[in-house]
């Protein structure tokens, strides 16, 4: 079948978004879609016999529990955590409902839209973002904000996500907050106050990303090279596989993440970076796609309110030590991450000294 003229319109003002590329069964990619070769899996150089750590969190009292997870944080900033506690029915529950959204009809995933939702909380894109991105990446994603300020939060959620996704989020919130205790206490934070409650875990972004079949998955990408901007993500992925993130060794090498049942990954974003005062460090990542398979992920973001101020901790710099980063107004950071398009680690530049 040929290509929508206006591929604008057809993904976004009528809903079909990526999802509905990928039913049109092209012979083609979309130009829009083609990454240059350097992006591309055939193009990139990945880390032979590397792969990121992985923690056993059942005991989150023993120290070498504590000891593992800031070195993962310090050395990879990305990591898997097991036997943290989540029914594994939980897990399935979650990926099925990402299924079961974007099998809707279109009518129904398109009351979603930002311009057509009923709420802030609950918004459906296409790409990273597709009216500024030079290259599109192959995916839909449906954010939930999880922001207890917004009275009755869930309730404009779709039916078809809203209690696998609210139940889910409350399990995950439970580890986030203990991931970010231990992650503070490595940096000399003992007490989480409401300050930096805000700054660490003030909303909570809950994303159902798809990343459907694709016509030429050696051209395009699920998700181009990025960090993240929350404090961390704790990120689920089903068994498809896809996911790479930069290894940490001098030279530009990319480690497979496989997946693995019942295992949750953690990375650190852009806030904890500047927090730690570089102490944890945001690691770029990417999605490729595998082709005949529809792949989704579930990330949550833990992100700082928007009118919060981001910047070094008095107990993150040592003795003498010299901030990095300035003090920035998180909101502003995010606006400058979206008006760009993704594009590595060059976001954490806007706070740097």
């Amino acid at each position: 079948m040929s290509q929508p003229e206006n591929l604008i319109e057809f993904m976004l003002t009528q809903g079909n978004g990526v999802k509905g590329l990928s039913q049109l069964k092209l012979a083609e990619l979309p130009q829009k879609f083609v990454q240059p070769p350097s992006e591309r899996l055939d193009g990139i150089k990945v880390a032979e016999g590397k792969s990121i750590p992985v923690i056993d969190v059942s005991d989150w009292e023993n120290p070498s529990v504590a000891h593992s997870i800031c070195e993962a944080a310090t050395k990879w900033g990305f990591f898997q955590i097991f036997n943290h506690g989540i029914p594994v029915e939980v897990l399935d529950d979650v990926i099925q409902c990402a299924h079961d959204f974007f099998e809707l009809p279109v009518d129904e995933r398109m009351k979603y839209l930002p311009e057509n939702s009923p709420t802030e909380t609950v918004t459906l894109k296409s790409s990273f973002s597709a009216r500024v991105d030079d290259y599109m990446d192959w995916k839909d994603h449906l954010v939930h904000l999880v922001d207890h300020r917004v009275e009755k939060e869930f309730e404009f959620w779709p039916a078809v996500t809203r209690d696998r996704m609210s139940c889910y989020v409350s399990w995950a919130r439970l580890i986030i907050k203990k991931l970010l205790q231990t992650l503070m206490k490595g940096i000399k934070v003992e007490e989480i106050d409401e300050d930096k409650q805000r700054s660490l875990m003030g909303v909570l972004a809950a994303s159902l990303v798809y990343y459907p079949e694709c016509p030429r998955p050696d051209l395009a990408v699920g998700s181009d090279r990025h960090a993240d901007l929350s404090s961390i993500t704790l990120l689920l992925q089903d068994d498809v596989g896809g996911l790479y993130a930069r290894a940490n060794t001098d030279q530009e090498e990319w480690v497979f993440v496989a997946p693995t049942k019942g295992a949750l990954i953690v990375n650190v974003g852009d806030t904890l970076q500047i927090l730690s005062n570089g102490k944890y460090q945001s690691i770029e990542h990417r999605v490729f796609l595998t082709g005949s398979t529809n792949r989704v992920s579930v990330p949550i973001f833990a992100n700082a309110l928007t009118n919060s101020i981001i910047g070094p901790l008095p107990e993150a710099l040592g003795h003498c030590e010299k901030p990095k980063y300035k003090h920035v107004v998180f909101g502003d950071y995010f606006k400058h991450f979206l008006s760009k398009g993704q594009d590595g680690k060059k976001t954490i530049n806007f706070a740097a000294i």
